[in-house]
């Protein structure tokens, strides 16, 4: 291709054939250039449902702002619920003293749990399906507490390492365990978030497709297909209950972490 920009629309299928094919990261508008070397930029499905995300929060709190007034409205009481379920969360796992994570704990929070819900709309694409966006979370997280302990205790940080009244001759091996355990936050965290998400959206598609095939067999056939719906309709919202579940899960393990950190337990 000779010219200088090329425009790459792509145009997906209304149907999926396979389960699995709903966590492809494509992309939406692609560009390049003959620039750099083969330069090119492009806008994917992750990216685009991310900034979707990210507006959705920032928006979801402008519209709930009281503006000062007297009688605050149903999204700000929402809003003040919220931020005082995630501020007890902070207190019960961190302390009282150390609610200045709350405002970080609460940023995290509303972006998973928005990013969750908004991958149950039909065609849709879950952010929290992608290894990159729930590892990187992890592993980012995992730096950060490590920091805080390195700045808060110093060297002293690896004490953590050797449980106390551990006899001499164990040292060593306890310390290659405790290691092992405590590098596996890196990982583990954000794995329990991605793997709950792609197995819950994994089975409602393939649940739906099932349906379809039923739903489309006959009259008969449909009419007693009406039973095992109700049930996937039970699982739609189960899903969606997943979703509010693991933002739950992730931010309270986050405060276990930061915890530990803190006070070296």
């Amino acid at each position: 291709d000779q010219s200088l920009y090329t425009f790459k629309f792509l145009m997906t299928n209304f149907f999926i054939n396979s389960p699995l094919e709903q966590f492809e990261v494509l992309p939406f508008i692609s560009v390049n250039a003959p620039i750099f070397g083969n330069f090119n930029l492009s806008l994917t499905n992750l990216g685009f449902y991310t900034i979707i995300v990210t507006f959705l929060v920032l928006g979801l709190h402008i519209i709930a702002n009281n503006s000062y007034k007297l009688i605050p409205s149903k999204w700000s009481i929402a809003l003040e619920s919220a931020y005082a379920s995630v501020q007890g969360m902070v207190r019960d796992q961190i302390g009282a003293n150390n609610e200045i994570y709350t405002p970080f704990i609460y940023s995290l929070f509303f972006f998973i749990i928005i990013a969750n819900l908004n991958g149950n709309i039909p065609y849709g694409f879950t952010v929290t399906t992608s290894v990159i966006v729930s590892i990187g979370l992890s592993v980012m997280i995992f730096i950060g507490v490590t920091t805080l302990g390195l700045r808060i205790h110093g060297l002293h940080f690896f004490s953590y390492f050797i449980p106390s009244g551990t006899p001499l001759i164990l040292v060593p091996m306890l310390v290659l365990i405790e290691l092992i355990s405590y590098m596996a936050r890196a990982v583990s965290l954000g794995v329990r978030l991605f793997a709950n998400m792609v197995a819950g959206h994994t089975l409602l598609k393939i649940l739906s497709t099932f349906l379809y095939k039923l739903f489309t067999s006959g009259i008969i056939v449909a009419v007693f297909t009406l039973i095992p719906f109700a049930i996937f309709v039970a699982l739609i919202g189960l899903e969606l209950a997943v979703s509010v579940i693991q933002a739950y899960v992730f931010c309270v393990l986050t405060c276990s972490y930061i915890k530990d950190a803190i006070n070296l337990h």
